[in-house]
């Protein structure tokens, strides 16, 4: 048997490209997911999402309503229900995400100085597109009372008051970083990278508890020399490699054949992408450490991994959780990768803006080194706890 650490990661390699398991968790996975996101993403913003509206007034202001809601790039009025269960039950069952209802009466209380409510609902259960249905939904029905207000000024020789009365504030939008309002931006550069620390922190327990559980630890304990710390690093290099490779070819992915906005340091960039995948690995060893269990430790990475999505913020900003949440977010390793995406790449910041970031790197690194030695015991002498 041949021992030191040249003979670790030899093993080691022979593993990964003898398993099925490797190729699908550490090749086709990844990078079917980077492929299947930024595809969904292409477009940049979802457009013509279906929805339906009912029209229980029938004059021509309502018409006109009609007209110009199906004329917004945002909708695809695609079907017109004739009461509120219809629409409803059509909604219930997807063939819309949203509707929108004009009341009986609307023109004529609306003309006599009533206020009518104009109703409409989205399901939210799709994020995205019942967003986009509210915003859209929301400004047609301040539109349109606003046209009528405009007229009725008009009517009383006040032609020269509407904009003033109607918006005293002008409001000059100007979006940083992405005023393409580009939804891929965002997504698919938060997404994307919390997919590859899901599979690397997956495939980290895996390949250690394999070990455990096929009862050849104690192989791989002799061939360093009993020193855990070896046998811990020549078993996991090969996959550092291999995850650093992905990592990168993420980045050009994004940035070159995307063409995702890149106002900062290329150089920057990629470092963190490398120490990114090495805090994903630290972060992982250091739980398996604690639970040298396969079955627990895939678990908690999973969970982690999965929770990455939501808890580092992506999709629901940190500023808004309740703060013994909020917490979570600052111990997942994917967070500080989008900090640093966003202050390099989107905002072109010096790089001292990011040096804290940097640092939360090191301390995810650094992190099992004090809990690898705990390994040891686990690895001459297996148990595999199902």
């Amino acid at each position: 048997m041949k021992k030191g650490l040249a003979a670790i990661i030899w093993r080691s390699l022979v593993q990964i490209g003898s398993k099925p398991i490797y190729w699908v968790g550490i090749f086709a996975l990844p990078l079917f997911t980077f492929l299947l996101i930024t595809s969904l993403m292409e477009a940049g913003l979802p457009e013509k999402v279906p929805a339906g509206i009912v029209d229980r007034d029938g004059t021509p202001l309502s018409r006109q309503m009609t007209q110009n809601l199906g004329g917004m790039q945002l909708v695809d009025l695609v079907d017109n229900p004739n009461s509120f269960t219809e629409a409803r039950h059509r909604m219930q069952e997807g063939k819309i995400f949203g509707f929108f209802m004009i009341p009986e009466n609307y023109q004529a209380d609306l003309l006599s100085g009533k206020s009518p409510e104009i109703t409409f609902y989205t399901n939210m259960t799709y994020f995205v597109p019942g967003s986009l249905l509210f915003k859209t939904f929301k400004a047609t029905a301040v539109y349109a009372k606003a046209g009528v207000a405009v007229r009725i000024l008009d009517d009383v020789g006040a032609a020269s008051a509407p904009t003033s009365l109607l918006q005293p504030i002008n409001i000059a939008t100007r979006p940083i970083g992405n005023p393409w309002l580009n939804y891929g931006v965002y997504l698919s550069n938060s997404f994307v990278p919390a997919v590859l620390q899901l599979m690397v922190m997956l495939m980290t327990c895996y390949a250690l508890g394999e070990e455990i559980k096929y009862k050849t630890s104690r192989r791989l304990l002799q061939m360093a020399g009993g020193s855990p710390y070896v046998a811990v690093f020549g078993k996991l290099l090969p996959q550092t490699v291999i995850w650093t490779v992905i990592a990168l070819f993420m980045e050009v992915w994004l940035f070159k054949f995307n063409h995702y906005p890149m106002h900062g340091s290329w150089g920057w960039i990629t470092l963190s992408q490398v120490l990114f995948v090495l805090a994903s690995q630290g972060f992982a060893l250091f739980f398996f450490s604690i639970v040298p269990n396969l079955r627990l430790s895939l678990s908690i990475c999973a969970l982690l991994g999965i929770l990455s999505f939501s808890l580092a913020a992506f999709s629901f900003p940190y500023e808004s959780m309740y703060p013994a949440m909020g917490i979570f977010s600052w111990i997942l390793p994917t967070r500080y990768n989008f900090l640093i995406y966003i202050d390099q790449a989107l905002n072109g910041r010096h790089i001292a803006y990011s040096g804290m970031w940097f640092a939360a790197y090191v301390i995810f690194i650094i992190l099992p080194v004090f809990t690898v030695w705990n390994l040891k015991k686990e690895f001459a002498k297996p148990v595999y706890t199902p």
